[in-house]
C-alpha cells in the first residue's frame, strides 16, 4: 500500500502560511527539530517516497454530521467503536516514537489499534514540512487516532480537519506533564483552564464528522477527576482515555497508576473508556480490564522495548518461572530488523529510527556497550551500517531473548 504523506494532500493548501515559524520554548521537540541548522537525522531515512497521484480525492467522512442531542451522541460513541471492531489493545501516543512504521510493527505483535506522536496543531496547519515529516499513513494504519496538542479553539479546528479523512479519532492531548507542556499552555497544563478545555472538545465536536477523543490526567481528588471526565463527554468527547496518574507524578516506575481513579471515572461515564498505566506484560493487561472496567488499554514505554509486548512476549525483566523454556525464539534484535525493514517502506526522520534501535536494544547494549558507542558516534546512519550493527551484535553473543508462555500464543479472553 503507498505510503501517505499529508501535505500534497490538503485541500487548498495555498491558503494556509508556508513558512515555518521562529523556534521558540514552547515548540513541541519535533517543531523546534525544523528550524535548527541541518542535521543528518532529520533527513527521511529513505527517499523512496511514492507520492499519491495529482489530483487523487481525499476519503469521503465516515460519519454524518454530528447529532445535536446528547443522547444520539452516546449511541453514536458506541456504534463508532464497535464498527472499529472494539479494540483493547493500543500503542499509546508517544512524541517522536508512536511513527508509522513502529506502529505498524505493534500492529502485527497483537495491538488493535494506535495513537500517533502528539502533533502541534498551530505548527501543523501552518508548515507544510512539518505536516509531511511528521504525519504519515497507509491503509492498513487503522483504527488509528490523530492527536493534537492545542489552546485555540479555531486553530486546532484547521488542523483537525486536515487529517479527519485518514484517521477513525481526532485525539486532543490534555494529558501532557513536561515543561515544554507548561511552556506552551497545552497538556496537562491546560487542566487550570476547564473552560478553554470545553471549548477546545465543543468546537471540534460541532465540526468534525469524525469522533473526538481525549486523552486526560487525573486531579490529586477524584471529586475533580470525575467532574473534569464529566465535562469532556458534555462537550461532546466520544471516547475518554485516563493515564492514572496526575500532572506532577511524570515518573512512571516511581508512581504506580491509579486504576481506583480509572474505574470511578469508568463507572460514570457512558462513553467508552480506555486506561493507560502499569502495563507490563499481557497479565497486567488482564487485572487491568478486570480491575477498572475499562474498554482498553494503552501502552507507551514498555512498548519502546518490546513491541510484541500484545502479542504475550515478555523482556527478561518481568519473565515469569512458567515461561516456556525462557526462551521464545524471538528476541528485540529481531525486532529491530523487522522495524528497519518498515521503515524501508514507510521512511521517517533518522531520529526516530535512532531512538528506536537504543530502545529495542538497551538490554543487548548493556552487554555490549562498545556497540552503542558505535552507534552513538555515527553522524550519519544508513540502513546498511544499521543491519551490519545487528548482526554484529548477535556474532557478540549474550542473546537476551523474550519469553512467551505456551498460554500466550493467542490473546486471552479479557471481559
Amino acid at each position: 500500500m503507498p505510503l501517505r504523506r499529508l501535505a500534497p494532500r490538503l485541500p487548498s493548501p495555498r491558503r494556509l502560511p508556508r513558512s515555518p515559524p521562529n523556534p521558540s520554548p514552547a515548540m513541541s521537540p519535533a517543531a523546534a527539530h525544523l528550524a535548527t541548522a541541518a542535521d543528518p537525522d532529520e533527513d527521511l531515512c529513505t527517499s523512496a517516497v511514492e507520492s499519491p497521484a495529482e489530483g487523487e480525492a481525499a476519503p469521503a467522512p465516515p460519519l454524518p454530521p454530528p447529532p445535536v442531542s446528547a443522547e444520539e451522541r452516546i449511541q453514536r460513541a458506541w456504534a463508532h467503536w464497535r464498527r472499529l471492531g472494539s479494540p483493547r489493545l493500543m500503542v499509546a501516543p508517544m512524541v517522536d516514537n508512536s511513527e508509522l512504521p513502529f506502529r505498524m510493527l505493534c500492529r502485527r505483535y497483537g495491538a488493535d489499534a494506535a495513537y500517533t506522536p502528539m502533533l502541534h496543531s498551530r505548527i501543523f496547519s501552518e508548515n507544510d514540512k512539518y505536516r509531511s515529516m511528521e504525519f504519515t499513513t497507509c491503509k492498513e494504519d487503522r483504527p488509528l487516532f490523530v492527536q493534537f496538542c492545542a489552546n485555540d479553539p479555531d486553530i486546532l479546528l484547521q488542523a483537525a480537519k486536515m487529517v479527519e479523512p485518514y484517521c477513525d479519532y481526532v485525539d486532543i492531548n490534555f494529558g501532557c506533564p513536561q515543561r515544554i507542556a507548561r511552556r506552551g499552555n497545552y497538556g496537562a497544563f491546560l487542566m487550570d483552564n476547564l473552560p478553554l478545555v470545553k471549548s477546545l472538545v465543543q468546537n471540534l465536536s460541532a465540526n468534525l464528522h469524525v469522533p473526538v477523543s481525549v486523552k486526560i490526567r487525573i486531579f490529586p481528588r477524584l471529586e475533580d477527576t470525575l467532574a473534569y471526565a464529566k465535562m469532556l463527554e458534555e462537550a461532546g468527547a466520544s471516547l475518554v482515555a485516563v493515564h492514572g496518574r496526575t500532572r506532577d507524578e511524570k515518573d512512571g516506575k516511581k508512581f504506580r497508576a491509579d486504576w481506583d481513579a480509572i474505574k470511578a471515572v469508568k463507572d460514570s461515564l457512558r462513553v467508552p473508556v480506555l486506561a493507560n498505566g502499569n502495563i507490563r506484560h499481557m497479565e497486567d493487561v488482564r487485572i487491568c480490564l478486570e480491575h477498572t472496567g475499562a474498554d482498553g488499554v494503552l501502552s507507551a514505554e514498555t512498548l519502546l522495548e518490546n513491541p510484541a509486548l500484545f502479542a504475550g512476549y515478555r523482556t527478561k525483566e518481568w519473565k515469569e518461572d512458567g515461561d516456556d523454556n525462557g526462551d521464545s525464539g524471538l528476541d528485540q534484535a529481531d525486532l529491530v530488523i523487522e522495524y528497519l525493514k518498515l521503515c524501508e517502506k514507510y521512511p521517517v526522520p533518522w531520529r526516530m529510527v535512532r531512538s528506536h534501535v537504543h530502545k529495542m536494544l538497551g538490554d543487548w547494549f548493556r552487554v555490549h556497550p562498545e556497540v552503542r558507542e558505535e552507534l552513538n558516534k555515527q553522524n550519519k546512519l544508513t540502513f546498511e551500517w544499521l543491519h551490519d550493527m545487528v548482526m554484529r551484535l548477535k556474532e557478540l553473543g549474550g542473546r537476551v531473548p523474550l519469553y512467551r508462555k505456551e498460554d500466550a500464543i493467542q490473546n486471552p479472553q479479557m471481559g
